[in-house]
């Protein structure tokens, strides 16, 4: 048991088992008769058990109060989180009803400008069609008075 102590085993084991002999070697020559000896016994008995049970109750009392203050600031806790939540969904909600406001004007301003440039493509379309034709116009024009030139010049055939 000397060689456990030493080696770092058992410390308190070894503690116990000398107490236990002191105390029965203290028994065995005590100048006392055996039904004294029971009594103090007895009585030291029932002071350490006293003892023990005072001792429950403080740790039973600290225990009980750790577990409400634990429990309170739990609640608490999950409350401030969720209150967190709550405000983080709100602002998340307002940031994408603005971006969606900011894409529904972001469509209606291009949407004009598209419409817009599909009048001005129109316009220009039809202004270079309309220069086409007059254009055309002319060109048919020039080629029937050059035709009704070339066949007046043009002297017949005799046969």
């Amino acid at each position: 048991m000397y060689d456990d102590c030493r080696r770092g085993g058992s410390a308190f084991g070894a503690f116990v088992l000398g107490g236990l002999i002191g105390a029965l070697i203290g028994l065995l020559f005590a100048p006392r008769s055996g039904k004294e000896t029971r009594e103090m016994l007895a009585e030291r008995g029932q002071d350490y058990l006293d003892q023990a049970m005072d001792v429950y109750d403080e740790g039973r009392e600290k225990l009980v109060d750790a577990y409400s203050v634990a429990r309170s600031t739990t609640a608490e806790r999950a409350e401030d989180l969720k209150t967190k939540v709550d405000e983080t969904r709100e602002v998340l909600k307002e940031k994408v009803d603005e971006a969606a406001v900011a894409a529904r004007t972001k469509v209606t301003e291009l949407g004009k400008d598209a419409r817009a440039g599909v009048k001005t493509g129109a316009a220009a379309a039809k202004g270079g069609i309309d220069t086409a034709a007059e254009k055309t116009k002319e060109a048919l024009e020039f080629v029937a008075e050059k035709a009704a030139v070339v066949g007046e010049e043009t002297p017949e055939p005799t046969a």
